[in-house]
């Protein structure tokens, strides 16, 4: 049995080169403890004891229901607003548990084989944990039984192409699988899975096939192989699931985290840049490989360096505020984040030596966790008609079970389920699946497994999380049909071409040489920055408004400027023909370089001269209640009215102005 902090000093040792001598030694043992960043399972906790709750020994009538109705909804999924849907339009809520294993337990030291260099002394042999003691049938049997729709199964880049068979001792309880490689493995795993009615959420867990998530290879999506490996692996594993309509997600990458030298970030444009990675890659598997998937993607959980006196800290998804994705389906994007007891806002979850002084989410009283669990991750969904809104999924969260006996642990625990069904939320335990000898072990699991196959579950009647856990798959939520949503998308061509739109992808370059933003297919242009290229689009009140035939028309000068229609008088003024909106434009630096206009169907937008400028070059313009949220932070900004369209866009060349958008030409729809 391994304790979390075994755990940690062997992960840390000689992962680190020679640091810069004015870190100093604390500094140093302190990123040696960026190791313990992950959600490391502890095997054992031992303070203060709580009385072991009185609970059922079989799953409550609500529990049972949850996991009967698993087949009763329609392939593909999507999103409407905050929810996840089913292709009925009724509310699929992610009742999830993670079955890992496939990416990986070697800690990273001593040998593969030994089962003591594993986490927890677990070591699934490549592929999901169990097949060794149970046949795949009685551990997804096992799911449903206590609840769950669905499954987030962890893969690491290095699975995808290892071409060695698993051992018969690591199947040994399927021999059906013998022989196989751990990707094949993972297929019948999959297919078992979706067969027996259950959601699969594929997740891009490790690039290598060791424990998660420390300084150890894996921090980012391309740091031990290159960014073209990972774009290619999930093309590579969407398609392969394409035609199995119950795997439903790809969730891109695990706990993106700073490694020894350099932090992630969201939004600079640089190879560290995992805002533009998942908005790459999320959009490549859209377009290229499955059309049918969720996109998945994880807020940054670890920034800095953990000693006090240095910045340091775990933003989640507190960036997506001020710069959110904008898929080519405005209906695939889901947010993701982690929670657990031991870590917090600005705690690594080390413990001893470079241990910082900052709380640990079980240190916060309900009010605080309430409020420091919304700032970093509920608001997204909490927030309505902003650019961000978006279903959240709390991938990951757990707990200690029969052997946790820290108050604190178990108070959060039931804390944070309280929260999961106050905001109707979706989520995914860790882990699911667990070893046990003698009703000992690696207790956080909520279903173990002892070496003769004889099962230990979370409703066996001592097991003080059975009462949360059955709240939890049992509450009461939101369900039947979800009606169509307003959406409100961000455009952020900050370092590059932001085309949001299927149909322009698919057309030549129109304005070769500068960047270029287009709205999503269905929306169209509602608000521009006046610095910063920031731009935003809606279907607001009208739904898809492009017409069906008719090219796009890119507008450079006032061709379109009627005699006596004027708006911006002494401005360049850049406007679409009589029945066209704006739907995108280019950039040149800061400097507007064009219009994109497009057909709108007849008698949706209104012609000829009539309209009204919106001047935002010395201040904010939007009206007194703007939907969509504040998508130029810092900058100022004008925006059409609901009922309106953007027609044109008006800039001055005049000595000293950079010839950023100043006004925007705002007529209604019809």
């Amino acid at each position: 049995m391994v304790s979390r902090e075994d755990g940690i000093r062997r992960r840390g040792e000689f992962l680190w080169p020679p640091l810069p001598g004015f870190l100093g030694k604390a500094a140093l043992a302190a990123l040696l403890l960026l190791t313990s960043l992950a959600p490391l399972a502890p095997a054992s906790a031992a303070t203060a004891a709580v009385p072991t709750a009185v609970v059922p020994a079989v799953p409550t009538t609500a529990a049972a229901s949850v996991a009967s109705a698993a087949e009763d909804w329609t392939a593909p999924l999507s999103t409407r607003g905050r929810w996840i849907v089913d292709a009925d339009g009724d509310r699929f809520k992610l009742r999830s548990g993670n079955w890992h294993g496939a990416s990986g337990t070697w800690n990273g030291s001593g040998s593969t084989d030994d089962d003591a260099n594993h986490h927890a002394g677990e070591n699934s042999g490549r592929v999901p944990l169990g097949l060794d003691r149970a046949p795949v049938a009685e551990i997804v049997a096992g799911f449903r039984e206590i609840g769950v729709n669905s499954v987030r199964l962890p893969f690491s880049n290095e699975m995808v192409h290892d071409s060695r068979p698993v051992t018969d001792d690591a199947v040994a309880a399927n021999p059906a699988l013998r022989g196989r490689t751990p990707l094949q493995v993972y297929d019948a795993v999959v297919g078992e899975l979706t067969g027996a009615g259950l959601a699969v959420i594929l997740n891009n867990h490790t690039n290598t096939t060791r424990w998660c998530c420390g300084v150890d290879g894996n921090e980012r999506w391309n740091t031990s192989q290159p960014v073209q490996t990972w774009e290619d692996d999930w093309l590579f594993m969407a398609r392969r699931y394409k035609d199995d309509q119950r795997v439903v997600g790809a969730d891109l990458y695990n706990e993106v985290r700073r490694n020894v030298w350099d932090d992630p970030n969201w939004g600079l444009g640089d190879d560290h840049d995992w805002f533009a990675a998942s908005q790459r890659v999320g959009d490549r598997i859209l377009t290229e490989a499955n059309a049918n998937l969720l996109i998945v993607v994880e807020g940054i959980n670890w920034t800095g360096i953990p000693v006090d006196g240095f910045a340091h800290g775990r933003p989640t998804l507190e960036p997506v505020r001020n710069l959110s994705h904008t898929l080519v389906d405005s209906g695939k994007l889901v947010y993701s984040a982690h929670f657990y007891d031991y870590t917090g806002p600005n705690h690594s979850g080390a413990t001893g030596t470079g241990e910082t002084t900052d709380p640990r989410y079980r240190d916060f009283s309900p009010a605080e966790l309430i409020d420091v669990l919304n700032r970093q991750a509920f608001f997204v969904t909490a927030e309505q008609d902003r650019h961000f809104t978006a279903p959240v999924w709390i991938s990951e969260f757990g707990v200690g079970g029969r052997e946790e006996t820290n108050a604190k642990a178990r108070a959060w625990f039931e804390n944070f389920v309280d929260h999961l069904i106050r905001t109707d939320a979706d989520f995914a335990y860790w882990p699911l699946v667990g070893w046990h000898e003698n009703r000992r072990g690696n207790g956080w699991a909520l279903l173990h497994w002892d070496s003769a196959g004889r099962r230990m579950g979370v409703y066996d009647g001592d097991d003080w999380r059975a009462a949360a856990w059955s709240r939890l798959v049992g509450a009461a939520g939101r369900t039947g049909r979800v009606a169509p949503v307003t959406e409100w998308s961000m455009l952020s061509p900050d370092h590059g071409d932001f085309i949001a739109s299927q149909r322009m992808r698919a057309l030549p370059d129109f304005d070769s040489g500068a960047r270029k933003a287009v709205c999503p297919d269905g929306q169209r242009l509602l608000g521009l920055a006046h610095t910063g290229n920031r731009g935003l689009c809606s279907d607001v009140t009208t739904g898809p408004p492009a017409a069906a035939g008719g090219g796009p028309e890119v507008v450079k000068d006032e061709r379109y400027v009627a005699p006596g229609g004027d708006w911006a008088s002494g401005y360049t003024k850049l406007q679409c023909a009589d029945g066209r909106f704006v739907s995108g434009y280019s950039v040149r630096g800061a400097a507007v370089s064009g219009v994109l206009c497009a057909v709108a169907p007849a008698g949706v937008i209104t012609a000829g001269t009539g309209g009204r400028t919106v001047w935002f070059d010395r201040g904010d313009n939007r009206g007194a209640a703007p939907k969509g949220g504040d998508f130029a932070s810092g900058r100022y900004k004008g925006q059409c009215a609901d009922d309106e369209y953007v027609a044109g866009v008006a800039y001055t060349g005049r000595i000293g102005s950079s010839r950023t958008p100043d006004a925007l030409f705002c007529r209604k729809l019809t």
